[in-house]
């Protein structure tokens, strides 16, 4: 690959620079294959130790940035902590004056999803959105195995193939958005890059207003998060309490 690279609870995470991460996302629309990129943060990683198949999709990304203070703090500071929502606007600014093309898929809720493409052109006037669509319903079973509304993917995936599009923005939220790309990616041939922005669409369309600067910077966005949506509890849990856990637990053994 080229950069250096760190294991955290058995999942890769590349060792780069915001600025050198958005400059090797760039480069793969340049390459001779699809090119997945995926942004690992806390929680994620506690559900790969747990589920083996989604370990292993993570780990077959061409780029995984840290999208975690967390796991920053407990590298301290090795890894720059990236947030997923921040790359993707980093990728759409680069490529905003040139001939690539954006599609926007997932959210669930058409009304989120042509927000987010709205508010999209606003920052970027000269950006180019190909199309966007909500997704059809994937469910992820206890197993770790993935469900999909065949009838509306099989549309969606028209539809994606007939925008050409360069690079596909992907919100089912994590694990089934990666799951997702990794099963359907090849069935895409238009589609350069694929990545997986988990809550990304909805900050962006404004659906859901993002922790003030100043506790991101220390790492407290969960605090927010909690505030703003206590039934969220059981994930913040999973990103504050179990991943430095057992980061500590694996670490010493």
């Amino acid at each position: 690959m080229g950069f250096m690279f760190k294991y955290f609870l058995g999942v890769r995470l590349d060792d780069l620079t915001r600025y050198m991460a958005s400059k090797k996302a760039i480069s793969f629309l340049d390459g001779n294959s699809q090119y997945k990129i995926y942004t690992p943060n806390p929680e994620m990683l506690v559900k790969a130790y747990n589920d083996k198949s989604f370990k292993e999709i993570l780990n077959k990304a061409d780029l995984n940035i840290c999208d975690g203070k967390g796991i920053s703090i407990c590298s301290f500071g090795v890894i720059q902590s990236i947030p997923g929502v921040d790359f993707m606007l980093d990728i759409c600014k680069m490529i905003e004056k040139g001939d690539k093309k954006v599609f926007l898929l997932g959210s669930g809720d058409l009304k989120v999803v042509k927000r987010t493409a709205l508010n999209l052109i606003k920052v970027f006037p000269n950006l180019k959105i190909a199309d966007f669509h909500e997704g059809a319903q994937v469910i992820e079973n206890k197993d770790g195995s993935l469900w999909v509304e065949e009838l509306v993917n099989d549309l969606v995936l028209e539809r994606i193939k007939r925008s050409q599009a360069d690079i596909l923005f992907v919100a089912f939220g994590h694990g089934k958005q990666e799951k997702w790309i990794d099963r359907y990616l090849k069935d895409l041939q238009n589609i350069k890059i694929a990545m997986g922005v988990g809550g990304s669409f909805d900050f962006i369309s404004g659906e859901v207003e993002r922790a003030p600067e100043i506790m991101r910077s220390f790492g407290l966005e969960w605090l927010w998060r909690l505030k703003k949506d206590p039934k969220r509890w059981k994930r913040i849990y999973n990103a504050v309490i179990l991943f430095p856990y057992l980061y500590v637990i694996k670490r010493n053994k």
